[in-house]
């Protein structure tokens, strides 16, 4: 593939993702877009005169029609999340940035696997989806990627075990009826559940506290800095690199659903085998009985304010 990478959104979030991108050498050219054409050439400025500390990676604000060729698309634009404000709430005003996108990237860069961030991030996924000609597995959103890191990060804290040996995912919206899949949290492939690890047994309501935290930590960043952005531009350079390396990763992002969990014309995060086409396949879990329960209603939730949205009006 040939690296180029464009981010569309200069804010926050867009500015977050193209310093990891950079930083961690993950695109070999990056292009910023934004409708402040003068942002765009500041930040692509400002990150382009650091290649003699981290490398050659040519960085500079592009047109629509400076996207063909990308091999990924990223969009962060949009309305940010005030404090206070619930991911669901920013639907209406995100879906109207975003069907104007959705033209220009079928235009000028057809081929491009996409990937979602701005929230409320799995509707904006499945409106993507519908508005776009491209094929649906080749849009896909960032999902429950950053709350299973969350997830994962809390947990090495509390069992004093490094992040990236604990495996457990959050699944479903990425929001306020995500799920945690206690059933297959697992460290050193022992079962959380019932289990004393490192010293540590398992307490219920300890681990309930520690997923609330994961649940509500934007929520508690946006009131303390004004925004999230970090975390997700680590998020977003991540599933990049996952995709210009074809590596067949599993990780949690937010695809269409076609009867998983008795569920259908929506995105939410389950486990999906994903490499350069975009999302290649699931690996599903088997969840208990009431994280079923828990994924099917995460998923009716988000059906319900798709149900009331008029696509139509937006590509008019």
């Amino acid at each position: 593939m040939s690296g180029r990478v464009a981010i569309v959104g200069t804010g926050n979030v867009g500015v977050a993702a193209a310093y990891a991108l950079f930083q961690q050498r993950v695109a070999r050219e990056l292009l910023l877009v934004d409708r402040d054409r003068e942002r765009a050439e500041g930040e692509a400025m400002d990150l382009a005169h650091g290649q003699a500390l981290v490398g050659s990676c040519p960085v500079r604000a592009a047109d629509w029609a400076d996207l063909a060729g990308c091999d990924v698309v990223v969009l962060a634009a949009g309305v940010g999340q005030q404090p206070g404000e619930d991911r669901l709430s920013l639907l209406q005003r995100n879906a109207e940035v975003l069907a104007g996108i959705a033209a220009e990237l079928d235009h000028h860069a057809p081929e491009a696997v996409v990937i979602v961030a701005s929230n409320p991030v799995d509707l904006l996924t499945r409106i993507l989806q519908r508005l776009s000609r491209r094929p649906a597995e080749r849009i896909l959103g960032t999902g429950t990627m950053l709350d299973t890191s969350r997830f994962r990060a809390l947990l090495g804290y509390h069992y004093g075990i490094n992040p990236r040996s604990v495996h457990a995912y959050i699944l479903g919206e990425h929001g306020d009826s995500e799920v945690p899949l206690w059933s297959d949290a697992t460290i050193g492939g022992q079962n959380l559940r019932g289990a004393t690890i490192n010293g540590r047994p398992w307490d219920p309501e300890a681990l309930h506290g520690l997923f609330t935290e994961v649940r509500d930590a934007a929520y508690a960043i946006i009131q303390r800095k004004g925004y999230t952005n970090t975390a997700i531009g680590l998020v977003i350079a991540y599933l990049t690199r996952v995709i210009l390396d074809d590596q067949k990763s599993v990780v949690p992002v937010s695809a269409a659903v076609d009867g998983e969990f008795g569920l259908s014309d929506l995105c939410l995060s389950l486990p999906r085998v994903v490499g350069a086409g975009g999302v290649e396949g699931s690996v599903l879990p088997e969840p208990d009985e009431d994280e079923r329960a828990a994924l099917t209603a995460s998923g009716e939730t988000l059906a319900g304010h798709l149900a009331g949205l008029d696509l139509d009006g937006l590509r008019a």
